[in-house]
């Protein structure tokens, strides 16, 4: 009987349909999360970058139990301190903490299932896994919803952005904007995320904590976004220019509006039968025109009444995603984007990922509805929403001025 069992058990690639086999993860088994079998070596290997955050809600629970071995004692005059001195940061950003407390979200407004504990048990079960939804139109109507307010905050949030303003005020006024709205920020507590919103300065690929630092005249920041609305997710992100200096550095710009233009060059294919291998080489193709490099860890992702689910989206190249786009299903692109190295880092917090040569990135998202004919973009940008795309500056060269 158990081997007939493990005979029909199903890979946990996520871009593999075949029988899985005898080969467990052995950091799953460590964890004791259940059921991580793969059809073989090579197939673990090739989704270890999305597989890992599975992994995530398990440690960040040991970690919140245990404290960091080295802390730096607070400012005597501000209190700050960073949390981790003897780590070999990659870049110049340092987190700046204490981080204040956990933001509350009254009981009136429905919470998804990891608000208490921090872990998605509905991501965690096989359909959440490998299951890929098409919704029905109540599933969509509810899906423009929570995208539209979703829209609406980070809008908020881009506006308060500026020279002298910490990510833990973004962070504030992102939860507010939730609440005001009947919505809960579906990162707060998943997998065990302290905060609200995402905030990622400078080198930060993704998943950068708000903290006490103060944004600098010059600094880029990308600010994350996601709603619980109605038993639904909405998800988006952008990267946000801070200050005039920022919009003056060639390097700065031509990272950002890589970013912007290799999504929108994504979603140029998004259709019914689109294959979800595709879109990578999309992205990769303005990239390198912009002699840029994709991140290859982190990728897009199925969404609906889960935060993250089936399809994973690659971002780069001559990917090996399996499947193709229907009609009714809904999902992100969100390409992070690096002056250098593609390869990445994580801070000893558990979610900060940075690059490794200490490089600057971008990233922007929507979230995607295919539709019968193509694809509608339920985050898409209000004529009034803040930011945009800005040219390359013009810059000084043995006295001639040319762009940059």
């Amino acid at each position: 009987m158990a081997a007939e069992a493990a005979a029909k058990r199903k890979c946990s690639g996520a871009d593999c349909d075949n029988d899985a086999g005898s080969l467990q993860c052995p950091t799953c088994l460590k964890l004791d999360i259940k059921d991580s079998f793969f059809c073989s070596q090579d197939c673990f290997k090739r989704n270890w970058g999305t597989h890992k955050a599975l992994h995530k809600s398990q440690s960040n629970f040991l970690s919140n139990l245990l404290p960091p071995n080295a802390v730096s004692k607070p400012d005597p005059d501000t209190g700050l301190y960073d949390p981790f001195p003897t780590f070999p940061y990659t870049g110049s950003l340092r987190p700046v903490y204490p981080l204040s407390e956990r933001r509350e979200v009254p009981k009136a407004i429905t919470h998804p299932d990891y608000w208490k504990d921090g872990i998605p048990h509905s991501e965690r079960t096989f359909g959440g896994r490998n299951k890929i939804d098409i919704l029905d139109k109540a599933g969509q109507d509810a899906m423009r919803k929570v995208c539209r307010l979703a829209r609406e905050v980070l809008d908020i949030a881009a506006a308060a952005v500026r020279p002298g303003v910490t990510t833990d005020y973004i962070d504030e006024i992102v939860h507010k904007a939730c609440l005001e709205r009947n919505s809960y920020p579906s990162p707060l507590n998943y997998g065990h995320f302290p905060k609200s919103v995402c905030t990622s300065p400078n080198e930060v690929i993704c998943h950068g904590i708000p903290d006490k630092r103060v944004l600098l005249d010059g600094d880029i920041l990308n600010i994350d976004v996601t709603l619980y609305h109605g038993g639904y997710h909405g998800d988006l992100n952008e990267t946000y220019y801070v200050g005039e200096k920022a919009k003056a550095d060639p390097d700065s710009v031509r990272v950002v509006e890589a970013a912007r233009e290799s999504l929108a060059a994504a979603i140029t294919l998004v259709k019914p039968g689109a294959l979800f291998r595709d879109y990578g080489n999309a992205i990769e193709k303005v990239a390198k025109s912009k002699n840029c490099s994709v991140i290859k860890t982190y990728c897009g992702h199925g969404i609906n009444t889960l935060f993250h689910c089936s399809p994973n989206i690659p971002h780069y190249a001559k990917n090996k995603a399996v499947g193709a786009a229907k009609e009714g299903m809904c999902f992100t692109i969100e390409p992070m984007i690096a002056l250098g190295t593609h390869r990445d880092k994580t801070w000893p917090d558990d979610w900060t990922s940075v690059t490794q040569d200490g490089k600057r990135t971008a990233q922007f998202e929507h979230t995607l509805l295919v539709t019968a004919d193509g694809v509608e973009i339920l985050t898409a940008r209000f004529p009034d929403s803040p930011g945009g795309p800005i040219p390359m500056p013009i810059v000084e060269t043995n006295g001639e001025t040319k762009v940059a």
